[in-house]
C-alpha cells in the first residue's frame, strides 16, 4: 500500500478550484526539509491534493514557510509537456508542527 507520512514545508500559497459536482480541490506545493544548502533538482518538491473541508483548513491556518506533518496516498502523474513524472499526495490528515521543535540531524 502507498499510504505514507511526511514532514514538509509549505512553499506557495494554496490554490483552490471546484471540480464536477462542486467538489472542492485544494493544491499545495511543498518540499521536504533539507540539510543541503543548494539542491538544484526538484526531487524534494511535490504537490499535495487536499479534498473538501480539509482544504478550507489549509487556507485558514497555514501560510508559506510553515512545517506540517501529512498523511496520505502517493501517486505519480506524467506531465504533458516533457513526459516527466511528478509526485502528488492525496492528503487525508494534516498536523501542524512548530519549526522550533523540528530538528534535522546532520552526520
Amino acid at each position: 500500500m502507498n499510504y505514507s507520512n511526511f514532514i514538509v514545508k509549505v512553499l506557495k500559497k494554496p490554490k483552490q478550484r471546484f471540480l464536477k459536482k462542486n467538489i472542492l480541490l485544494t493544491e499545495l506545493h511543498v518540499q521536504f526539509p533539507s540539510t543541503r544548502k543548494k539542491n538544484k533538482n526538484n526531487l524534494n518538491k511535490m504537490d499535495l491534493l487536499i479534498w473538501g473541508n480539509l482544504g478550507e483548513d489549509i487556507i485558514k491556518y497555514y501560510k508559506i514557510n510553515d512545517y506540517i506533518l501529512i498523511e496520505g496516498f502517493i501517486s505519480l502523474h506524467k506531465r504533458k509537456i516533457n513526459n516527466n513524472q511528478e509526485i502528488k499526495v492525496s492528503v487525508s490528515k494534516i498536523y501542524p508542527l512548530n519549526k522550533n521543535n523540528l530538528q534535522i540531524n546532520v552526520k
